[in-house]
């Protein structure tokens, strides 16, 4: 399934997730103004760099400037408009849920542990590792955790003809999950980069870790039973 909407309407403006997309998409404008072979320096000097994490340690200043970096750079169109469609439609429900500060905790250790995820598997990459993939994987996580019978509207394809259909989240990001647990594991021995390849274990790592923190949060901020969440969500909806 393509997702288009989630039928899950906020209490409030959800500005923190509004935020993000903003300065993704002001630092893609600013990629693409440069050249094939500065992007690629860029790329090398400013984001994750695999290699540059074995030598320097996770926690070297610069290191963490690098992931942070990382997390707000794109590869191209199809990469960014992917992360910034899948956050817009999950991302506001768990700042509604969690509160700004309590979110960006979550979205920002997802994408950390996105990042050693990945370069578990390859750790003398050389190869930059760039997107907001894992970060918002870890929102998908969350997600599943709260809202699981929360309806997804989306296209379908059959053949070539696609029809809109309704599907629980629990099963759209479920599927989502397995796919990239698949993927995964089918890409180990090759080389996981942004345009010949795609890194599936910062997708999981991110992902794990997003459920992970979920749990946690609601120990500090306890949530209603999953089906009580969803009757008051489309209760909000109607």
């Amino acid at each position: 399934m393509f997702p288009v909407q989630d039928i899950n309407p906020t209490r409030r403006l959800p500005l923190v997730t509004y935020g993000l997309i903003l300065v993704n998409v002001l630092v893609f404008l600013w990629e693409i103004t440069m050249s094939e072979a500065q992007l690629q320096q860029v790329f090398i000097d400013l984001a994750v760099v695999p290699a540059n994490l074995a030598r320097d340690g996770f926690f070297a200043p610069e290191s963490i400037l690098d992931i942070l970096r990382s997390m707000f750079m794109h590869g191209g169109w199809d990469h960014i408009f992917g992360n910034m469609l899948y956050l817009f439609l999950f991302g506001d429900n768990i700042e509604d849920r969690f509160g700004p500060i309590l979110y960006l905790v979550l979205y920002f250790v997802s994408g950390f542990a996105a990042t050693v995820a990945q370069y578990l598997i390859d750790p003398i990459s050389t190869i930059p590792n760039i997107g907001a993939s894992g970060a918002i994987a870890g929102v998908l996580g969350s997600y599943l955790i709260l809202f699981p019978g929360i309806k997804v509207r989306g296209i379908v394809g059959l053949g070539r003809i696609g029809t809109m259909q309704e599907w629980p989240a629990w099963m759209v990001l479920g599927l989502w999950f397995v796919l990239q647990l698949f993927s995964g594991f089918a890409s180990l021995g090759t080389q996981a980069q942004y345009g010949g390849g795609v890194a599936f274990f910062a997708h999981i790592g991110g992902f794990i870790a997003g459920v992970v923190i979920t749990f946690i949060l609601m120990t500090i901020i306890p949530q209603p039973p999953a089906e009580q969440r969803r009757q008051i969500a489309y209760q909000r909806h109607s």
